[in-house]
């Protein structure tokens, strides 16, 4: 009986699902953000699958029996097939893979841009038709989008285009593959080897700027996107959502 005014007693349940003996596929390098996720997984009892262009190296990133490596390519569908095949099934995907076309207008060049676009939006498209009728009702796949999506910035023409399509293919594949759940993550400045080119003082400078401009007043950590990633793997009532893990830099 319900008596007006109050809420109906209902039994409380853990709203997320757990990985323990689950199948995560991770998709990058054995470094920085990919690496990160795989840890993450590994940790809540996953079984993790990484694959990517260098699987022996892939391989040795990680020592533990429940990390396997596998050769894929995103930008060859032969390869991405071959892997479906292989695997047969899996619960999670996770594609981390990107490459970056950065530059303002008069640099940039339409290689540049097409292996930007077919790296981080062709490539999870093919990933997700070979994937669709092996993930079981209520898996994942994870994209990543990037905070030049909601923040452009001069020189960053390219990399803003393709993170907002990745942006939009999560909502349009949660739609395509449901009840698979399709979900996106961007970061915003994470503290990974990508900075490195700036050389120590370059790199000091700009993420001292960027701290203190930022209203986190922190620069993000390749722990705080696999944090993400696991949420979005394991909330069974989140899709078409891209999660922004940016510090609230696009609001300076």
């Amino acid at each position: 009986m319900v008596v007006e005014g109050q809420w109906e007693k209902r039994e409380v349940l853990d709203v997320t699902a757990s990985l323990e003996d689950r199948t995560v596929l991770v998709v990058g390098r054995g470094s920085g953000i990919a690496r990160a996720v795989v840890l993450a997984a590994r940790a809540q009892g996953a079984r993790v699958v990484v694959a990517g262009r260098d699987a022996e190296a892939l391989e040795a990133a990680y020592e533990d029996s429940g990390v396997t490596a596998e050769y894929l390519d995103v930008t060859d569908d032969a390869t991405v097939e071959e892997l479906a095949r292989r695997l047969e099934r899996v619960d999670h995907v996770v594609s981390t893979v990107s490459a970056r076309a950065r530059g303002r207008l008069e640099e940039l060049d339409r290689a540049s841009l097409l292996r930007s676009f077919d790296t981080k939006v062709v490539g999870p498209i093919m990933l997700a038709k070979a994937f669709a009728g092996r993930i079981p009702d209520g898996g994942s796949l994870t994209l990543f989008s990037g905070v030049a999506a909601f923040k452009p910035a001069v020189g960053y023409l390219g990399v803003a285009t393709t993170n907002g399509a990745a942006d939009f293919l999560a909502r349009s594949l949660a739609l395509e593959m449901a009840p698979v759940r399709v979900n996106a993550i961007s970061p915003g400045v994470v503290d990974t080897g990508i900075w490195d080119s700036l050389g120590e003082d370059g790199k000091r400078a700009y993420f001292e700027n960027l701290r203190a401009r930022n209203p986190a007043r922190r620069i993000g950590s390749v722990d705080d996107i696999a944090g993400a990633v696991l949420f979005a793997m394991t909330n069974p009532f989140l899709t078409g959502v891209t999660l922004r893990v940016d510090g609230g830099e696009p609001l300076t």
